[in-house]
């Protein structure tokens, strides 16, 4: 087989092993799980769990480019967050972009969410919300819903709010 033959879609002829029982029996010496009853009038409410939340989200789709790698002349689509910690020369369409402190990114953007630690040229449309953050450098055709500059971040070029339109002179 040839190496760029479909190396993904490989079948492997070896069976599965059997299925795992989805509730495993609890050690004797465990004790049984208790679970609170209904609130007391008046008691503070309990503090949500952040790791049950995280469990709920969603699962997206995240592709992060990691340090000392460089992805240069693609098309990114369908993916919901691009991590960029290397260099990434590309043309994207997304959710969100997070740009590391190290990372950087050349090309054209189109996300909701744009949050911006690393360096970014080229041409951005965050249709939600822009964050440079204090070690930010961003440049080029730049387009928000709503921005946020920490101190210490920088932002050049054409930069313009999406609801913003050139008024016309009036004589």
């Amino acid at each position: 087989m040839k190496y760029a033959d479909n190396l993904f879609a490989r079948r492997d002829p070896r069976p599965l092993p059997a299925a795992v029982p989805a509730v495993m029996p609890l050690p004797a010496t465990t004790p049984p799980a208790t679970h609170p009853a209904a609130p007391r009038p008046g008691a503070p409410a309990p503090a949500a769990d952040p790791a049950a939340a995280r469990q709920e989200e969603p699962a997206g789709s995240k592709l992060i480019v990691g340090a000392n790698i460089k992805l240069k002349g693609v098309e990114i689509d369908d993916c919901d967050t691009l991590v960029v910690e290397g260099r990434v020369e590309a043309t994207m369409v997304s959710r969100a972009i997070q740009i590391a402190e190290n990372g950087a990114f050349s090309g054209k953007v189109d996300v909701d969410v744009a949050e911006i630690r690393g360096d970014f040229k080229g041409e951005m449309t965050a249709r939600k919300r822009l964050v440079i953050h204090a070690s930010g450098h961003v440049s080029g055709k730049i387009r928000y819903g709503k921005m946020l500059v920490q101190e210490g971040g920088e932002i050049s070029g054409d930069v313009a709010g999406l609801g913003e339109t050139a008024l016309p002179l009036v004589r």
